[in-house]
C-alpha cells in the first residue's frame, strides 16, 4: 500500500499518466480487497490514525495533484471536482456522527436473551454499510476516484464531474438513510420505560436462584460449564451478566439472561424474589452485587485445583462455597485464608455428567491415543504453572516419536494472553503435531488435495469463535461419507446455535430476534451435539494426531477419546478423575517428585513427568498393560477425595445446596421484616 502510494506521487509529479492510474487503481483495488478478504493488516493501520478515511484522501490528494498537471481541464471543473469531494468528505463524516447518535439511543440499560421482548418498541438495526465508516468510505469513493483517473487517461472532463457527483449522491444518501434511525417512528424506547418493563419481568417470572458472571474476552467458558447444572434445578432460574459482549458468548440455553452493565440498574434485583446468586468466578465486578443484602451468594468457581487460586482469599466475602469434595475443603482449610469451614459446602461436579468411566487397556492392535491439555501460564508468577513452555517441546516430541502414540494436543484458550512467550511456545506445539500428521498421513497414502480440503472442514466445524485456531486432521479419501455427515451436522448444530441474527445486529436486535426460546430448544441443541460429536469422530483418522482449539469439540468429548491424560497441576484433573483413567502431571515447578506430590494432592494418583519427559515409557506401558499400573486403586480413592461420593448423584447435592441457601436467604427476609418484594419496597 506504502509503495503504491509512492508511486502514485511519482506518476502526479513527473507527470506520468499511466504509472498514476495504475497505481491509484491498485491501490483502492488492494484496500478493498484486504477489507473484504483479510482485514487483519489494516487493524495496526488504524491504531496509528492511518485509517480507511485518512488513505483514502491521501489517494484523493495525489490524483488531483496529477490532474493538475496531466489533464488539460479549466479552472471551474477543477473547484468542481473539489468542492464535490469536499462535499462527499463532509457527507461520510456526518454519517459517522449520525451513527454515533443512533448507537447511543439504542443501547438499552438491559439486554436480554430469551425474555420477550413483545412489550418495548425494538426495531432492527442499520445497515453494516450505514454504520461501519471502514467500508463505506472505499466503497463509496470508487466512482470518484475512478472518474478522475479517467479524467487523467483520457484528459475529458465530465469523468471527474461524473464520477465525483456519483459518490456524493452515495455520501449524502447514506446520510440521509442512517438520520431516518432518529425520527420519532424508528425511535427506542427510553431508560426508564425499559426499567419498568424489566422490573415486571422480575415481578412475573419470580426468579428464585440465579449465575452471576462477570468477565472479559475467551473467559466464557467459566460460566458456560454451569448452564446445564443450573438448568436443571426446581424453579425459577435466571443468568446475570455485566458485559454486554458476554450476552452472545455464552452458550445456548433456555435459562433467561439478563446484562445489567450499570450499578444502579443492578440493585433492581435487591428488590425481587431472587434468594441466591452463583458465582463461577471472581471479577472486581463481583464486588457491586454483594452489596445486596437480600441475596445469598455462593462461589462454586470454574474449576478446582491445587493452583493457589483454587483458595484464593476472595472465597470468604460469599456466604458459602460450594466445593466437589473433601480435598477442597481441606485446602481451603490448610490454605487458611479466612473461610470458615461450617460454609464450605459439598456439591461435586454436576457437569461430569457426559465423562465415560474406564473401559479398559486400548486394543492391542490399535494406538494409545494420549491426551496433552496444558494449562495456561495464569496471572500469577508461581512456577510450574503451564507445562507449555518449559516442557512442552520435549514431551511433544517425545510422544510423536513413539509410534503407537496418537496425540490429541488442546491447549489452554487463554495461553499467552499474560505472557507472550507461552503463546509462541504454542505455536510451536502446534507446528510440531502438525508437521508429523503431515509425515504420518504421506506415508498412509493421503493425497495432498484430500488433506487440505479436509482441514478446512474441520476448520469450520471447530464453531464460530473469535480466533478459531489450528485443527488438523486427516482421513483417507474414501471416507467421504463421514466426511459430508460432518459437514451435515455441523451445518445443523450452527443453525440450532446460531445467536446474533444477521451481519451487523446490535444489543437490540438481537434482544428481539431471541426474545422467546421455541420450547425443547435446549433439548434439541443437546442432540445435536451429541450427533456432531459422532460425527467429528467418526470423521477422523483413528490414527491421526489433531490440534484442538475453539469450542468444539469440548474437553469433556476428549476425555471419552482418550486412553491418558498429560496436563499440569489445574482443574482438568480432578474433571479426568470422573472417568477413573491413568493419568500424568508435568511437574516444571522445581521440586523434586516426592515434594511436588506432597505439596499437590490431585498429584497422588498421578505418573509425574519431568519436563524432560523420562517417565513415558513407564507410563505408556501401564495404559496398554493395566497389571503395570500401579495406581489404579490410587485413581479410584482420589476420586472420591476431589469429587465426593458417587452417590447421591452431584446434581442431586447441587440442589440440596441451593434449597439449603435460599431458606437462609427467606429467613433473613423475615427476620427484616418482609418475605415479599413488595414488603421490602415499602
Amino acid at each position: 500500500m506504502l509503495l503504491l502510494l509512492c508511486a502514485q506521487l511519482v506518476g502526479a509529479q513527473l507527470p506520468n499518466a499511466p504509472l498514476l492510474c495504475v497505481a491509484g487503481g491498485a491501490g483502492l483495488a488492494l484496500d478493498l480487497a484486504l477489507r473484504q478478504w483479510w482485514p487483519a493488516p489494516l487493524v495496526p493501520l488504524g491504531r496509528v490514525r492511518c485509517d480507511e478515511t485518512v488513505r483514502q484522501l491521501l489517494r484523493d490528494l495525489l490524483v488531483l495533484l496529477g490532474l493538475a498537471q496531466l489533464a488539460e481541464v479549466s479552472t471551474a471543473v477543477r473547484l468542481l471536482v473539489v468542492a464535490g469531494l469536499l462535499a462527499s468528505y463532509g457527507a461520510h463524516f456526518l454519517t459517522r456522527g449520525l451513527a454515533v447518535l443512533v448507537r447511543r439511543r439504542r443501547t438499552l440499560p438491559v439486554v436480554t436473551r430469551n425474555i420477550d421482548t413483545s412489550g418495548l418498541r425494538l426495531s432492527p438495526a442499520p445497515p453494516r454499510l450505514l454504520t461501519g465508516a471502514h467500508r463505506r468510505m472505499p466503497l463509496f469513493a470508487v466512482p470518484g476516484t475512478v472518474g478522475m483517473l479517467l479524467t487523467v487517461a483520457t484528459g475529458q472532463a465530465a469523468w471527474s464531474l461524473l464520477g465525483v457527483g456519483c459518490s456524493l449522491l452515495l455520501f449524502a444518501g447514506c446520510a440521509a438513510w442512517l438520520a431516518t434511525w432518529l425520527l420519532p417512528g424508528r425511535r427506542p424506547p427510553g431508560t426508564e420505560e425499559v426499567i419498568a418493563w424489566f422490573q415486571r419481568w422480575l415481578d412475573s417470572y419470580r426468579p428464585e436462584v440465579g449465575l452471576y458472571f462477570s468477565g472479559g474476552s475467551g473467559t466464557a467458558y467459566q460460566a458456560n460449564m454451569w448452564l446445564g447444572a443450573i438448568a436443571a434445578l426446581e424453579g425459577n432460574a435466571m443468568v446475570v451478566l455485566r458485559e454486554r459482549p458476554m450476552v452472545q458468548q455464552l452458550a445456548p440455553t433456555e435459562l433467561p439472561v439478563v446484562c445489567l452493565p450499570k450499578v444502579v440498574h443492578l440493585m433492581l434485583l435487591e428488590h425481587s424474589t431472587l434468594k441466591v446468586l452463583i458465582h463461577p468466578a471472581n471479577a472486581p465486578k463481583t464486588s457491586q452485587v454483594l452489596r445486596i443484602p437480600t441475596i445469598k451468594h455462593a462461589f462454586v468457581n470454574h474449576g478446582e485445583s491445587d493452583k493457589l487460586s483454587s483458595c484464593n482469599p476472595y472465597a470468604k466475602v460469599y456466604d458459602e462455597v460450594w466445593v466437589a469434595g473433601p480435598a477442597a475443603r481441606e485446602r481451603y482449610a490448610l490454605a487458611d485464608v479466612g473461610v470458615d469451614d461450617r460454609d464450605v459446602v459439598e456439591v461435586g461436579r454436576p457437569q461430569l455428567a457426559p465423562v465415560h468411566p474406564y473401559a479398559g487397556p486400548p486394543p492391542a492392535d490399535g494406538p494409545i491415543t494420549v491426551l496433552y491439555a496444558p494449562t495456561w501460564e495464569g496471572w500469577t508468577t508461581d512456577p510450574g504453572n503451564s507445562s507449555v513452555l518449559l516442557a512442552g517441546e520435549q514431551l511433544v516430541t517425545a510422544l510423536l516419536a513413539d509410534p503407537r502414540v496418537r496425540l490429541l494436543y488442546k491447549p489452554h484458550p487463554m495461553t499467552g494472553s499474560v505472557d507472550p512467550r507461552f503463546g509462541e511456545a504454542d505455536r510451536r506445539l502446534r507446528a510440531l503435531v502438525e508437521a508429523a500428521e503431515a509425515r504420518r498421513a504421506a506415508r498412509a497414502g493421503a493425497p495432498a488435495p484430500a488433506l487440505a480440503s479436509r482441514r478446512a472442514l474441520l476448520r469450520r466445524s471447530a464453531g464460530p469463535i473469535a480466533e478459531r485456531g489450528a485443527l488438523t486432521a486427516t482421513r483417507a479419501p474414501h471416507d467421504a461419507t463421514t466426511t459430508r455427515e460432518l459437514a451435515r451436522r455441523t451445518e445443523r448444530l450452527e443453525e440450532l446455535t446460531a445467536r446474533g441474527g444477521r451481519p451487523g445486529a446490535d444489543d437490540m436486535e438481537r434482544m428481539m430476534c431471541q426474545s422467546a426460546p421455541e420450547e425443547g430448544h435446549t433439548e434439541a441443541v443437546a442432540a445435536a451435539t451429541r450427533a456432531w460429536r459422532a460425527a467429528f469422530w467418526a470423521a477422523q483418522d483413528p490414527e491421526g494426531h489433531l490440534v484442538l482449539t475453539g469450542q468444539r469439540p469440548d474437553l469433556y468429548s476428549c476425555y471419552n477419546q482418550s486412553d491418558v491424560l498429560v496436563t499440569d497441576v489445574s482443574s482438568v484433573v480432578a474433571d479426568y478423575l470422573a472417568s477413573a483413567k491413568p493419568y500424568a502431571v508435568v511437574n516444571t515447578s522445581g521440586l523434586d517428585a516426592k515434594e511436588f506430590r506432597a505439596a499437590n494432592p490431585t498429584v497422588r494418583a498421578a505418573t509425574v513427568l519431568s519436563p524432560d519427559a523420562s517417565e513415558l515409557p513407564e507410563l505408556l506401558a501401564s495404559v496398554v498393560d493395566p497389571r503395570r499400573d500401579r495406581l489404579a486403586g490410587a485413581r479410584q480413592e482420589l476420586r472420591a477425595f476431589l469429587l465426593g461420593p458417587t452417590e447421591p448423584p452431584s446434581q442431586v447435592r447441587f440442589q440440596r445446596a441451593v434449597t439449603a441457601l435460599c431458606a437462609r436467604a427467606a429467613a433473613r427476609r423475615a427476620r427484616s421484616g418482609s418475605g415479599s418484594p413488595a414488603g421490602l419496597r415499602e
